[in-house]
């Protein structure tokens, strides 16, 4: 903002850092040959914005610069977008209104203060600019103290920033990042803002979530000008995956006002990132989609890819919709709100990733998941990471999972007993979907062995270290007995399951899987009766 203190600042800047000061009025002016207020008057302000951006797009493609640009700048969408993909850090020097006052007094030669009140000039300024402002990498709130003090905090921030992770997934026109990084809730806002249509969402949650990481969403989307329509909670847990709790939140949504510009924000696990996806999907015929995942199991897997949908009492994600968010937010700091179980849980998708990437990545598991577990935020980051390149790597390759063999099916790994083992168990919570799935790994293994696929050590060394993590890994672990032919018929009704077939995932080592569906039966009921289960 005018009188915030940009020049003054970034000159100061320039000497602590060695680098050349810009003023970007003062370059433009150089540039065209006339002062600004002459520009603006014979030209208009589209004309000047126009050559604003070419001017300070020229400026970031050259050597390191300290560059203070004028407030209007990055007001600007087509500067604000030019000036963000440049990779320059961009710093706001966030002022109050008195302090403001006092640093323009006298300034009655700025156009956009001649014969006008400067309070009421400003305050209409910061209404329209603040959200928008609310982009920047930093924000630095000012105060009345020297600008040796203001410079040092900004050198400090500078110095201290780590921008999130990004990784692309290549769809086309669909294409989105995921980005990963500590406190990414509060800074909602100003990473949803260049991918959504309208700053207008609907917030879908669950009962657990919503306290926990609410606040600081809505913060975060607020101060970037975002108006949330309505914030739906629904219950915790599996059982919400229903028509019943999709009728209610689409019913809820649309009451709010919601078009189909709005955005549908989901925060909070897999469960609330498939429902509310299945919603974006189908109302109105799909609205953009945005996922705040908040679990492990969330931000390694299920956030990414499209996939939303509901469960029917014969089994897990029968029915539902491909539909790819616009950007996926993996903060962190969420991670540190976990249960235990749910941490555990989240992990068996991190193996899982592990034995499909090869082994690098298996061993790095093998070496660092019982640290990751136990809270290890360096180990967590690098699996979040390295799952997701994984699996946008996947998607990006067979989205719609269409490949005859292979492809995103493989994904699947593990999954043909996992979502089995959960529908037998009713959704209730007894068993966790990640815990399913690591049973599901063990049991694969144990069958790529009985097939010949893969060494006979492969399946212990699975089981074992799932074990070492915390997690049950073999059916008998279990509370409850199952019985083999129930699980079978569960099975046949998988929605990988081809003409009644069943269809596996297979392994011959790690970072060598294959699907397949020359499985006898006979052969998993007697996989499924030697690891525990009743006729």
């Amino acid at each position: 903002m005018p009188g915030s203190g940009k020049s003054s600042i970034g000159r100061r800047l320039s000497v602590r850092f060695g680098l050349p000061f810009l003023d970007a009025d003062t370059e433009i002016e150089a540039a065209a040959g006339l002062p600004i207020t002459e520009i603006f008057s014979r030209y208009g302000e589209p004309h000047f914005r126009d050559g604003e951006r070419r001017v300070i797009s020229r400026l970031l493609a050259g050597p390191p610069v300290v560059l203070a640009t004028g407030g209007g700048a990055f007001a600007d969408a087509r500067t604000r977008a030019a000036i963000q993909a440049s990779g320059a850090v961009s710093v706001w020097l966030r002022c109050r209104l008195p302090t403001l006052l006092k640093r323009v007094a006298g300034r009655d030669h700025r156009p956009m203060f001649l014969n006008a009140d400067p309070a009421e000039v400003l305050q209409r300024l910061m209404t329209a600019r603040h959200p928008l402002y609310a982009e920047a990498d930093l924000v630095i709130q000012c105060t009345d103290e020297s600008p040796e003090t203001t410079t040092r905090r900004v050198q400090d921030a500078l110095e201290a920033y780590r921008p999130p992770a990004r990784l692309p997934v290549a769809l086309g026109d669909r294409s989105y990042d995921i980005v990963v990084g500590e406190g990414l809730l509060e800074r909602a806002g100003a990473l949803l803002a260049p991918v959504l249509p309208a700053r207008r969402v609907v917030v879908v949650t669950d009962e657990t979530v919503g306290p926990l990481h609410g606040p600081a969403l809505r913060a975060g989307l607020e101060e970037a000008g975002f108006q949330i329509l309505a914030e739906l909670a629904v219950p915790a847990g599996e059982a919400s995956k229903d028509f019943s709790k999709l009728q209610s939140v689409l019913e809820r949504m649309l009451a709010a006002g919601a078009d189909r510009r709005t955005g549908v924000v989901a925060l909070g696990g897999g469960v609330v990132g498939d429902l509310a996806g299945f919603a974006a999907a189908v109302a109105m015929r799909g609205m953009p989609f945005v996922q705040v995942p908040t679990t492990l199991l969330a931000q390694v897997d299920s956030s990414v890819g499209g996939k939303t949908g509901v469960n029917l009492a014969l089994g897990k994600n029968l029915v539902g919709a491909f539909h790819q968010p616009r950007i996926v937010l993996a903060d962190m700091a969420t991670l540190r709100t976990l249960p235990p179980r749910e941490l555990r849980a989240g992990y068996a998708e991190v193996a899982k990733h592990g034995l499909l990437s090869g082994e690098t990545l298996w061993r790095w598991c093998e070496a660092h998941g019982a640290a990751l577990v136990a809270g290890d935020v360096a180990a967590q980051a690098h699996a979040v990471l390295e799952s997701c390149r994984l699996k946008a790597a996947v998607v990006a390759g067979d989205e719609r999972e269409e490949s005859a063999e292979g492809g995103r099916a493989l994904l699947n790994l593990g999954h043909t007993f996992g979502h089995a083992l959960e529908a037998e168990s009713g959704y209730g919570g007894d068993l966790l979907h990640g815990e399913a799935v690591g049973i599901g790994l063990g049991l694969a293994a144990a069958l790529s062995a009985r097939l010949g696929q893969c060494s006979q050590e492969l399946p212990g060394r699975v089981i074992s270290h799932l074990e070492a993590c915390g997690l049950p890994a073999r059916i008998r672990d279990l509370p409850r007995r199952h019985s083999a032919s129930a699980l079978l018929g569960r099975m046949r009704k998988d929605k990988k399951a081809r003409d009644g077939a069943l269809r596996f995932v297979l392994l011959h080592g790690p970072g060598e899987a294959v699907t397949t569906g020359e499985v006898s039966p006979a052969m998993v009921e007697s996989l499924l009766r030697d690891e525990g289960c009743e006729a």
